[in-house]
C-alpha cells in the first residue's frame, strides 16, 4: 500500500482521536487508537485495510497520526482558532455537515417495500435478461476458400465426439487464426460480439453442427462448429431484489429532494438581486 506521507494531508482526514479500539500511542495525553489507524488507511485506499498493511507500513501510519496531534496542538497555541478565515471555514465546514447529516437521515427513512420492488422487476423483466449464448470453434483459412470447402467434405460425414476430435485436429493443423493452437476454442460469447457474418452463422448452427459452406468474413474463410450453446434467460428476482430496491430507494429519495426544495422555496422569502450590468 502507498503510504501518505505528506503529514499536512493527514490534516483533512477528520480522524477522530477518541475513537474506540487498541490504543497505538498516547501524546500529550491524547490516544491514538486503532480505530484511527483504520480510518487513515481507507482515507489514503478504499479498498484497504489496516490489517493487510506491512509492519512498517503502520508505524509510518502511527507517526502520521502523531504529527496530526502534535501539529494541532501547534496551531492551538498559535491561536489560529482566532483567525478571521478560520471561523469561516469552519461555519462553512459545520453548515455542510449539518446538510449532510440530514441528507443521510432522509436517505435511511426512505422505504421500498418488496412490492415496490417486485413490481418493477415484473414491469420490466427485459433489464434483466442474459442474452443467448453460444460455444464455437472456428478454422480460419486467409485467403484459400477452396481449401476451406475442401475440410468441410473431410468434416461432413462425421458427428459426436468423431466430429470434434476431427475438427480440432484440422483446426490446430490448418487454420490461420491465433485461436489454431487450442483448436480454434473461442469460448462462450453472445450475440454482436463477432463480426456481423461469423454472428449470423454461428447464431444459426445446431449445437454439434459445422457449416456447409464457408463463411466469408473480413478476415478470411472460416469454417464454423458449434460445442454448445446455452438459451437466454431471465436473472431470478431473488438475484436482483437488492439492485432494484436501491435504485427505487435513490429515484425516490431524489425525488424526495426535489419535492422538499419546491416546499422550502415557497415557505421562505427569497430576493434574487438583478445582475449588474
Amino acid at each position: 500500500m502507498k503510504i501518505i506521507k505528506n503529514t499536512l494531508l493527514v490534516m483533512a482526514l477528520g480522524t477522530s482521536i477518541a475513537m474506540a479500539g487498541d490504543v497505538l500511542a498516547t501524546v500529550n495525553g491524547k490516544k491514538i487508537t486503532t480505530e484511527d489507524a483504520e480510518r487513515f488507511v481507507k482515507a489514503a485506499n478504499p479498498q484497504q485495510s489496516l490489517a493487510t498493511v506491512s509492519e512498517s507500513d503502520k508505524k509510518v501510519i502511527t507517526d502520521r497520526l502523531i504529527e496530526r496531534i502534535l501539529f494541532i496542538d501547534a496551531a492551538k497555541k498559535a491561536e489560529v482558532e482566532k483567525d478571521p478565515e478560520y471561523q469561516k471555514a469552519l461555519a462553512i465546514a459545520k453548515d455542510e455537515l449539518m446538510i449532510n447529516q440530514w441528507m443521510k437521515k432522509q436517505y435511511e427513512s426512505t422505504v421500498v417495500s418488496d412490492g415496490e420492488a417486485k413490481e418493477f422487476y415484473e414491469k420490466n423483466k427485459e433489464q434483466f435478461k442474459k442474452p443467448a449464448q453460444v460455444h464455437a470453434r472456428h478454422i480460419l483459412v486467409k485467403e484459400d476458400e477452396a481449401a476451406a470447402k475442401k475440410m468441410i467434405e473431410e468434416l461432413k460425414s462425421l458427428k459426436g465426439d468423431a466430429l470434434k476430435e476431427k475438427f480440432i485436429a484440422l483446426a490446430k493443423e490448418k487454420s490461420e487464426g491465433p485461436t489454431a493452437p487450442k483448436g480454434g476454442d473461442l469460448g462462450f460469447f453472445g450475440p454482436k460480439q463477432m463480426v456481423p457474418e461469423f454472428d449470423k452463422a454461428v447464431f444459426a448452427l445446431e449445437k454439434g453442427k459445422v457449416t456447409t459452406a464457408p463463411v466469408k468474413t473480413q478476415f478470411g474463410y472460416h469454417i464454423i462448429y458449434v460445442e454448445d450453446k446455452k438459451e437466454a434467460t431471465t436473472v431470478p428476482y431473488e438475484k436482483v431484489k437488492g439492485q432494484i430496491v436501491q435504485n427505487l430507494k435513490q429515484t425516490q429519495f431524489r425525488k424526495m429532494l426535489e419535492k422538499s426544495a419546491e416546499e422550502l422555496k415557497s415557505k421562505a422569502e427569497i430576493v434574487i438581486e438583478a445582475a449588474k450590468k
